[in-house]
């Protein structure tokens, strides 16, 4: 098994006849995470760990078709609009009234139907890369030579998907993106035609009536270098949803290889809904939660709080109410680093060495938090637990 799957916590549902599965990281405001067409989960687990330490309860879907969910060869099965309908009974299986929801590609326009048909279950949108009226005709052109290749030429097809199945999947958290295309690669040829063709012959995206209706804070990620997801599309969304903002990498992958540059206006913007979102009774006076970065709390009450709250947490009774999870631990653990020693140093542990090497990897995720950042969501993270506890 891939080393870094154990971050995840696996979990399945059954919608509409079929066996839908998930996966989850991390603890705190509910943000389902999609992939893009003939994806799954594994595309997004480096990003989702990101978004764990910002404080969200990642969930990864694999939609009907894709990854480790139930297959169909039905075209009928993957229309986009129906995927959105998978997404919002993932939230009723899990009794979630309100989530972030977002994707990459396919998984961003699923999310635009989500926000279309339940908008009050939607706390805000992280679109990255739509595919929409400037999209669509490049779309059709560069998906239909797979779609005739998986439905009429299997006999050359077939032999590709064998291999893929054969060759080992990369097992850092890194390069989950490539196990993703891997994966791709090794679908049978009728669930890649069904997926492709049903997806076509829907509504790609929902009306731009509807998207000017969507009223929820988003952030729309576009790049200039791919006729698949025209600039132009990211650029039309951000204008037509009323509260969204605009953020260009500079390539396809960026944002899975090299997120540093783009990752403190993303981190600002999931802080943003969360503090919109938060209906929560006032923090225990011990330990107050972090003050919103624009605050100007003093550097020195901080550290005290901080100190404090470390403290707590070092003397906490092993035989107490609260049982941690691992994930927990290690988001706790990366925090405390990051704001006594700054970015993650030295070598990354071997895998002989598996607790030290989750302890370096989860530090690692922490990477560009200064020092007050990371205090603060220290503190957040002890605040929630003393609400909940006591």
């Amino acid at each position: 098994m891939n080393a870094s799957a154990s971050l995840f916590e696996q979990h399945d549902f059954v919608y509409d006849g079929h066996r839908l599965a998930y996966e989850t990281v991390g603890e705190g405001m509910p943000f389902v995470l999609l992939h893009g067409i003939l994806l799954d989960a594994h595309i997004n687990r480096e990003l989702a760990t990101r978004f764990a330490v910002e404080g969200y309860r990642v969930i990864l879907l694999d939609l009907l078709g894709h990854g480790r969910s139930d297959k169909s060869s039905d075209p009928k099965d993957h229309r986009a609009d129906f995927y959105a309908d998978q997404v919002i009974g993932l939230l009723d299986h899990l009794g979630i009234e309100q989530a972030m929801v977002g994707g990459v590609s396919l998984g961003c326009i699923v999310s635009l139907h989500v926000a279309a048909k339940a908008p009050q279950r939607v706390a805000g949108l992280f679109l990255e890369m739509p595919v929409m009226e400037w999209s669509a005709p490049w779309a059709a052109v560069m998906l239909s030579p797979m779609l005739v290749a998986a439905r009429f030429l299997r006999a050359g097809y077939v032999p590709l998907t064998r291999m893929m199945r054969k060759l080992p999947r990369p097992r850092e958290l890194k390069r989950e993106w490539l196990a993703s295309i891997m994966n791709t690669l090794s679908l049978d040829p009728p669930v890649v035609a069904a997926i492709l063709h049903g997806v076509l012959v829907g509504p790609i995206v929902p009306s731009e009536r509807q998207r000017l209706n969507m009223n929820m804070p988003a952030l729309v990620i576009g790049h200039t270098r791919d006729k698949l997801h025209e600039f132009r599309d990211a650029h039309v969304l951000s204008e037509q949803l009323p509260n969204a903002r605009l953020l260009e990498a500079r390539h396809i992958l960026e944002l899975r290889t090299r997120p540093d540059r783009l990752w403190p206006q993303i981190s600002q913007f999931l802080q943003e809904v969360q503090e919109a979102a938060l209906v929560a009774p006032a923090p225990a006076p011990t330990i107050a939660a972090a003050a919103p970065r624009t605050a100007a709390a003093p550097q020195g009450d901080l550290k005290q709080r901080f100190e404090q709250a470390v403290e707590k947490v070092r003397t906490a009774p092993a035989d107490g109410p609260f049982k941690p999870s691992n994930e927990l631990k290690l988001k706790m653990y990366a925090l405390y680093r990051q704001a006594i020693d700054g970015d993650v140093q030295g070598k990354r542990p071997g895998m002989l060495d598996i607790v030290a090497r989750y302890k370096y990897d989860a530090w690692a995720m922490a990477k560009g938090l200064s020092a007050e950042d990371a205090m603060r969501k220290y503190l957040e993270e002890v605040a929630k637990v003393e609400q909940k506890y006591g």
